[in-house]
């Protein structure tokens, strides 16, 4: 069996942080690097990703000029030598902890740093101090030329970004973002579009009636980019079978179906082996139908329990009795944000929302 992977918290490894100490030396030649590797270092297995990207920042701040001015030359100075799009995180994070009394020369950093990485985490702190003033900024941002600020402008707002606070005002009231939103809507980036179809499947966890009359206005029909955020932002009222959403994206209603089988194999597996899926349906409609094919898998949970997670399939246009046959396959393998254990798999096959057909597998261990 191979070696496992390398866990991302080792991103910050001590030859990473010997790294950043030589460059910010070459950069400030009275930079303390042994002060700064002594206080980055100390404790450092016991340390999470999200944590040793913490200490490098206070390290820097113990080691670096007291005057944040003179700080962020430095900084930038350092964004295009970090050489690691996660690791730059460091420098928008030292301005979310040490520049919010400095609101316009901070957020001018960290526009000039996101595309090194992302300022998607450190621009919250700015929202959550003074939700209208940065808006004003970050709506400015979604018309900028490049890509990676324009990204910035819908990401840093989401209402519940992954692995940050949610921003309750937005969460209450999404209302002030859909000016920044109504820029994207037909962005040419890809990189772009995934974030406002995120931000936008956010706000359906919330105010879905909202989301729904927004892209009523949006030319989903006319424009190929539109349709593409409509129909990622809409994921999950899809999943729940809403037929307005449904609508929007071109989908028929209650599908009219006739499922010949859907079978998983093999039955048993062990851990990194794959699963394959087959699902044969026939039409039993008399015009044809717009149908969007997922699957659920739930998985089980350590303690017995299990959790459902819905995978995109097939969105298929089927023809009066049409009979259509769907392949696909899944390794079953652990990741960081998911760790697998023994027991059934149950799989269902959701069809417009609706389930419409169920089968499984035994994980062993």
């Amino acid at each position: 069996m191979p070696d496992p992977a390398p866990a991302l918290k080792d991103w910050f490894d001590p030859a990473r942080y010997r790294h950043i100490a030589q460059e910010v030396g070459a950069i400030h030649p009275g930079f303390d690097a042994k002060k700064f590797l002594k206080l980055a270092l100390v404790d450092l297995d016991s340390l999470s990703l999200m944590q040793r990207l913490r200490r490098t920042t206070e390290s820097l701040h113990a080691t670096l000029p007291s005057d944040y001015p003179r700080t962020l030359e430095i900084l930038r100075q350092l964004a295009p030598r970090l050489g690691h799009s996660f690791v730059s995180l460091i420098l928008p994070d030292y301005v979310a902890l040490y520049g919010q009394p400095h609101f316009d020369l901070s957020l001018d950093a960290l526009k000039f740093f996101t595309p090194f990485g992302s300022s998607e985490f450190a621009i919250r702190h700015f929202l959550q101090r003074d939700l209208p003033r940065t808006l004003v900024v970050m709506e400015k941002w979604s018309r900028d030329e490049n890509d990676h600020v324009r990204r910035l402008a819908s990401e840093g707002c989401r209402p519940r970004l992954p692995w940050s606070f949610r921003l309750e005002a937005l969460i209450a009231d999404p209302t002030p973002v859909l000016p920044i939103l109504e820029n994207l809507r037909a962005d040419p980036s890809l990189y772009v579009r995934k974030s406002v179809a995120n931000h936008l499947n956010d706000i359906t966890k919330d105010h879905p009636s909202r989301v729904l009359d927004l892209l009523h206005t949006w030319p989903i029909q006319e424009n190929p980019h539109t349709a593409w955020i409509a129909r990622h932002a809409l994921r999950t009222l899809i999943k729940k079978g809403d037929p307005q959403a449904l609508g929007l994206i071109g989908a028929s209603g209650k599908p009219d179906v006739k499922i010949h089988h859907f079978t998983v194999s093999p039955k048993h597996i062990q851990l990194g082996q794959k699963i394959g899926l087959s699902l044969c349906l026939e039409s039993q409609a008399t015009t044809p139908q717009r149908l969007v094919v997922d699957y659920a898998l739930h998985y089980v949970k350590k303690s017995g329990s299990t959790s459902a997670k819905v995978f995109k399939w097939k969105e298929i246009t089927l023809a009066p009795g049409e009979t259509l046959t769907l392949t696909r396959q899944q390794t079953i393998q652990d990741f960081t944000t998911r760790l697998h254990h023994a027991g059934h798999h149950a799989m269902e096959i959701q069809i417009n929302g609706e389930t419409l057909a169920k089968s499984g597998f035994e994980l062993e261990k």
